[in-house]
């Protein structure tokens, strides 16, 4: 059995909601969210990035950091931007993106849970941004921004969030992005119904904040012994067959400076190539090659493959082993520089203009891993190659904060 529980959000006034609501910090720079952020003192970005309120230049892990994120939480809660609900509820948060449309449940979930793997992972984190994130979310006494769960969808799950899903909504605004984004706040008794649904679910899983989990987890032991909420953190959680996964595509810099010839030579001993328009692989165990300025389709040879373990049937594992530590020697892509990572939102288009930019010898364009391929290697206790995933829609932050 899993909890997701109730809380008093603090949540942005209606008026406010839309300004009030940014993308989370992990995907925007400081120089992006202080442009987003211009002209609105109610963005969230003021929290969640709150270098932006500093001279250009501060380390983002200065400690005047993070306390500029604590006098920016208590500004906008003095405002009124920020209001807490007078009662504990569960909430329901659904975004559209075109043709796809994910229905999430917004409560907490439990640090035990997660210590203990009945919340799985995938992912390994990195230690500078796990203390990051932990030196945030401990300083602000605050969790600000939901991780993103996944769980298997339940049929009766499904009927409850279709029966208030059909009721108007709290929120109904769509961001500069297009992205939809409506919300409603359940009754007592949902929230009380919602809550037993789900301690009938055995397993969630991290789908999206893996340093966020991490770091709630090591807050609860720094605050050991103290009271209020800090044996719970904020989560979003969805069903896993509403959830869209983009690629992962991978930039990659030859050290040895071979010609764009020799690269396709070296690539042609472990892949079948072929040129082609179309860079977007169009199925599994094949990628796109931007190579000497054009497109080709890379298929692996049979006798590279094992399909019988979960993590190195993966596609990104497959490119880890044989393109980027076999062919370029980059044997950790958390730390080496001459390998870089695009989210598939970007589109192919990116990866050639940064290759023609910036220098990379050839980007590598991937086909996106599925659901069912991670809650496989998350069962079985294992963890992707880092950047296999790119969730698609990002959670908005700012719609509602879990105070400790």
């Amino acid at each position: 059995m899993v909890m997701v529980k109730a809380f008093r959000a603090l949540r942005p006034s209606a008026s406010l909601v839309r300004e009030v609501a940014s993308p989370p910090y992990d995907v925007i720079n400081t120089r992006e969210a202080r442009a987003l952020a211009a002209s609105k003192p109610a963005s969230f970005l003021h929290v969640s990035r709150p270098e932006i309120d500093l001279p250009e230049g501060v380390d983002e892990h200065d400690p005047a950091v993070y306390l500029r994120a604590v006098s920016n939480l208590r500004g906008m809660i003095n405002a009124g931007a920020l209001v807490r609900d007078a009662e504990a509820h569960l909430y329901l948060y659904a975004q559209t993106m075109g043709a796809h449309r994910q229905v999430g449940v917004v409560g907490c979930v439990s640090v035990d849970e997660y210590d203990c793997d009945v919340i799985r992972k995938h992912e390994k984190t990195r230690a500078d941004k796990e203390d990051d994130r932990t030196l945030h979310v401990h300083a602000l006494a605050a969790h600000d921004e939901p991780v993103f769960l996944a769980y298997r969808a339940e049929a009766a799950i499904d009927g409850l969030v279709a029966r208030v899903t059909a009721e108007a909504p709290t929120w109904d605004f769509v961001t500069d992005d297009g992205v939809g984004h409506t919300f409603w706040v359940l009754s007592r008794s949902d929230s009380e119904r919602l809550e037993g649904l789900f301690a009938g679910v055995e397993t969630l899983y991290v789908a999206d904040g893996h340093h966020r989990s991490a770091a709630a987890s090591r807050v609860h032991a720094l605050r050991a012994g103290e009271g209020g909420e800090h044996d719970r953190f904020l989560a979003v959680v969805f069903p896993d067959d509403q959830l869209q996964i983009l690629p992962y595509h991978r930039l990659v810099r030859d050290t040895r400076g071979r010609s764009p010839e020799a690269l396709l030579a070296a690539l042609g001993a472990v892949l079948d190539l072929e040129p082609v328009a179309d860079a977007q692989p169009t199925a599994a165990r094949s990628v796109g090659l931007f190579v000497g300025g054009r497109w080709y389709r890379g298929r692996f040879h049979a006798a590279t493959r094992n399909d019988d373990d979960p993590v190195a049937r993966l596609d990104a594992s497959w490119v880890q082993d044989h393109l980027l530590a076999g062919l370029f020697g980059i044997d950790d892509p958390r730390r080496d520089k001459n390998v870089d990572f695009v989210g598939g939102i970007r589109g192919t288009a990116a990866l050639e203009a940064r290759v023609r930019d910036e220098g990379w010898s050839l980007a590598i364009a991937m086909y996106p891993t599925s659901m069912a391929e991670l809650l496989a290697v998350s069962d079985a206790g294992r963890l992707m190659p880092p950047k296999s995933t790119w969730f698609e829609p990002k959670l908005r932050s700012g719609l509602f904060v879990h105070t400790l």
